[in-house]
């Protein structure tokens, strides 16, 4: 999968570098995988939640912090959308 939006990833890291390992991780086994469905996601990551319009939330560190991307299986492009902690999280999705 090609990942879009890193930079997104990398200013979180510098302000939350406890989950700096996860991120590597998920970049390195995300870049290196080929999801052609959400099942193909959900064998790695159990814990992933699916939402309209190919979206998928990581939870990042044990729940800690949240990973918003969209998935585009038939070009396989992983874009990043939205990283940050669960609180923050909740609040994004509350003025939806």
């Amino acid at each position: 999968m090609r990942v879009v939006g890193r930079e997104k990833l990398a200013t979180f890291c510098k302000a939350h570098g406890e989950a700096r390992k996860w991120i590597a991780n998920w970049l390195s086994e995300t870049e290196a995988a080929h999801w052609e469905n959400p099942h193909a996601i959900k064998v790695r990551y159990p814990s992933a939640s699916f939402l309209a319009e190919n979206a998928v939330i990581f939870n990042v560190k044990g729940n800690a912090f949240r990973l918003e991307v969209v998935v585009a299986y038939r070009t396989s492009v992983v874009q990043v959308l939205w990283v940050g902690t669960h609180a923050q999280y909740g609040r994004r999705h509350l003025k939806r």
